[in-house]
């Protein structure tokens, strides 16, 4: 965590990306009393295949065709 000044994070906007990835988070301050924090990003969680889901499913002992012909008899 790095405490900059408001006139030091304008001088340093450009480089505000590196100083994150260097420090974690960043505090602003004003007059040496912090009004801000700044926090990366977090990044996207990547989406979990149809495989993987399908792959973690319970098999069905009775096939759904039967479920379905069931269903309809009784109508």
């Amino acid at each position: 965590m790095r405490a900059l000044s408001i006139q030091q994070m304008r001088t340093e906007l450009g480089k505000l990306d590196t100083l994150l990835n260097l420090e974690g988070q960043l505090i602003i301050t004003l007059h040496g009393q912090p009004i801000a924090r700044v926090l990366p990003m977090q990044g996207k969680k990547p989406k979990p295949s149809h495989a993987d889901l399908r792959a973690q499913m319970p098999k069905l002992t009775t096939p759904s065709e039967q479920w379905i012909r069931e269903d309809r008899e009784e109508r």
